[in-house]
């Protein structure tokens, strides 16, 4: 689904990230982990040309990054870490709009979705906490019910309840093939519920693999902290 070789990107002399290389295979969770920083939006903003790559090279449903974004875009459900909408806009027009950018009737499912999240469509975005905005891009990244789901830190700002509801609709969809990619600062998230991820380090990957084998936990503050990161 996702195959990221050598990518590089720098902003001037900063770093974002450095001969990143990737593969999340068809029907998989996988969690990408780092403290803030690290380079992990940068890599999902590259990788799904919303940002241009200063080397290397990514795919997604076997589509390039630069020449394919539109395509890739229109495929994907992408939910960014930060939600931003139109203040003024009620719930459901938002969500409307996203499904008519897409060109599909999404309203059964942006039901169920609003339904299993306890989000009110009546209410203004600006009426809302960061927990319910981040459930209104939970709604318009899922709803078109897509093949690939690239979250970036999807569950930050939700309660307990939501994080459960949440994680609950993911594993609906990846019981339908659905695979997903997610970044997270949230350790036992990724321990639980992804089969492999990938740890990244100022804009370096430093370990990838199943995460049965890697033991997130302990080797995320290996390398944070010391050892294997020194």
């Amino acid at each position: 689904m996702i195959q990221i070789t050598n990518l590089t990107k720098t902003y001037g002399k900063a770093r974002g990230i450095t001969d990143l290389t990737l593969h999340v295979p068809e029907g998989c969770c996988f969690g990408f982990i780092g403290p803030n920083g690290a380079g992990k939006s940068t890599t999902i903003r590259t990788m799904l040309g919303l940002i241009s790559p200063t080397g290397g090279s990514a795919q997604v449903l076997g589509l390039d990054c630069v020449r394919d974004r539109t395509a890739i875009l229109a495929q994907v459900g992408y939910m960014p870490s930060e939600a931003m909408f139109y203040p003024e806009m009620r719930v459901g027009e938002v969500i409307r709009l996203s499904a008519r950018l897409r060109g599909r009737d999404c309203r059964a499912e942006a039901a169920a979705l609003c339904h299993a999240l306890a989000l009110d469509q009546r209410k203004k975005i600006r009426e809302l906490s960061l927990g319910n905005r981040k459930k209104v891009s939970i709604v318009c990244a899922m709803q078109h019910r897509p093949k690939l789901y690239v979250f970036d830190e999807p569950t930050s700002g939700l309660d307990p309840l939501m994080q459960r509801a949440f994680w609950a609709e993911v594993a609906a969809r990846r019981r339908e093939g659905a695979s997903v990619f997610l970044s997270s600062h949230v350790l036992y998230e990724v321990q639980r519920y992804c089969e492999r991820a990938a740890i990244i380090r100022e804009g370096r990957l430093v370990v990838e693999g199943t995460t049965e084998d890697l033991d997130i936990e302990n080797k995320f503050f290996d390398y944070y902290e010391g050892g294997a990161g020194k």
